[in-house]
């Protein structure tokens, strides 16, 4: 078969077309921004890209056109794959009917921690000698790729979103997976551009959950109202908790935070050891294991894996030091995940090592400014601040980063939306000892990168000063 993807170049379509290559099929794809670095994974497999939604690629003749949910009415190829009558589907629609209708899907749902979570849970997999197939929004070094599909595999991890299907299925994309095994990680109101307030994502969730067979399990964390609410509604399937009071709990070494025992009904199973920090990272590894563990992977041989993970690009993850400043790259884009991701970094740097976070507003939701309140808060940790955002224009913010992050008082240091000036700002004020934590889920205009090409070119810096 011909499949004609649109939208490829986003981390979901992609991995797709990688799978549907996998499983034997002519795969092509377009998409408004064909570039690095999945027009280069796509490339390699074989996959021809088009830039732009030209009607005239109809013309392809493909037998079945895949929809991402970047596409809308009004869309010049859209248009013409509906006046012309011709096939086409969902990204999320096509996945349950041609691959994972013979799998245990194991979904990893959640407001945080869904990428991670699966890359942990796939790579338990790989190292216990059983690799299952997975789709995750993030690539984990140990597995090397987003996808990965073989037919003869029986288990498919998936990285379960809560965000709709496409413009003709509102529904969530995890409402398509029916899986057997699934980790509800957390629930709190977020993607504000689709979902009108809490109440909505806890429908999602609960049409999620009447999916789950009563053979299969639900692991969830053992405090959550939102969660609570949500499986009040019905719930047909066994549960199993995670955290603090849960059946799944990490008893944390008072030394150090990459250390702990992880514990099953009150008896441990063995110490885990590792280089993810913040409590955060714990829940997820409990999730993980719990998952696996119900998809007959050992406690053991689960703990053995997370020993040996590398960690998750984009999930503070250290992009270089120069003259003794580091610089980390994280995906948080949400106030809580801001915040977590703020609590492991102070855990691991200590009190006395000056953090300087550089966030990008970027989301639909962070844009809208729905959770703009919480921001001063979740970024308390940080010794300083830059706020990178245009007020006006069409890429504006709903609201005013100068006069939201205010209650940050001198450790805000800069609002504003020239890059090369917030590179200039930060490579001045940097100095050996810092930790530069910049925060956003889009490229931010390679500011990793330049950041530390212009640390290298800085003799001196001196502290930050408010302006």
């Amino acid at each position: 078969m011909h499949v004609h993807i649109l939208g490829i170049c986003g981390t979901f379509m992609g991995g797709l077309a990688l799978i549907a290559r996998s499983a034997g099929h002519r795969v092509t794809g377009c998409d408004a921004g064909v570039y690095p670095p999945m027009s280069t994974q796509l490339r390699e497999q074989g996959i021809e890209l088009i830039e732009g939604f030209d009607a005239d690629q109809t013309r392809l003749n493909a037998d079945l056109y895949i929809i991402g949910n970047v596409v809308s009415r009004g869309n010049p190829l859209m248009e013409a794959i509906l006046d012309q009558g011709l096939r086409y589907t969902s990204g999320p629609q096509w996945l349950s009917d041609h691959i994972l209708i013979d799998q245990h899907v194991l979904a990893v749902a959640g407001t945080h921690g869904k990428t991670s979570t699966s890359a942990l849970l796939a790579w338990i997999f790989q190292h216990a000698g059983r690799p299952a197939n997975f789709l995750i929004g993030g690539v984990a070094p140990d597995l090397q790729v987003s996808a990965s599909y073989q037919p003869e595999r029986t288990h498919f991890v998936i990285e379960a979103d809560e965000y709709d299907t496409a413009f003709f299925d509102k529904r969530s994309k995890f409402v398509h997976y029916r899986p057997k095994t699934a980790i509800l990680n957390n629930l709190e109101y977020d993607h504000a551009d689709i979902f009108p307030d809490l109440a909505a994502i806890e429908t999602q969730f609960h049409h999620l959950v009447r999916t789950i067979p009563a053979s299969g399990l639900i692991v969830r964390p053992a405090s959550s109202d939102a969660l609570d609410r949500t499986l009040a509604r019905g719930c047909w399937t066994p549960v199993e908790t995670f955290g603090p009071g849960g059946q799944w709990q990490a008893r944390q070494d008072p030394d150090d935070d990459r250390r702990c025992d992880i514990l099953h009904e009150g008896v441990s199973q063995g110490r885990l050891e590792w280089d993810m920090a913040g409590r955060h990272n714990q829940a997820n590894a409990l999730a993980a294991i719990a998952a696996a563990h119900h998809a007959g992977i050992p406690i053991s041989a689960a703990i053995a894996a997370l020993h040996a993970f590398a960690g998750i690009r984009r999930r503070l993850e250290l992009r270089g030091t120069v003259r003794g400043i580091a610089v980390y790259d994280d995906f948080a884009h949400h106030p809580s995940a801001i915040e977590t991701t703020l609590d492991g970094l102070r855990r691991r740097v200590g009190p006395q090592a000056r953090i300087l976070a550089v966030l990008e507003p970027r989301s639909n939701t962070m844009k809208l400014g729905t959770m703009a309140a919480r921001l001063p808060a979740s970024l308390s940790q940080a010794d300083a601040v830059y706020c990178y955002g245009e007020i006006t224009g069409k890429q504006a913010l709903g609201w005013d980063p100068a006069q939201v992050l205010a209650p940050l008082g001198d450790a805000l240091v800069y609002t504003g939306h020239n890059l090369d000036a917030l590179i200039a700002q930060l490579a001045r004020q940097a100095r050996a000892g810092d930790h530069i934590l910049i925060m956003s889920n889009g490229g931010f205009g390679g500011i990793h990168a330049r950041l530390l090409d212009a640390l290298l070119q800085t003799p001196t810096a001196s502290s930050p000063q408010t302006h």
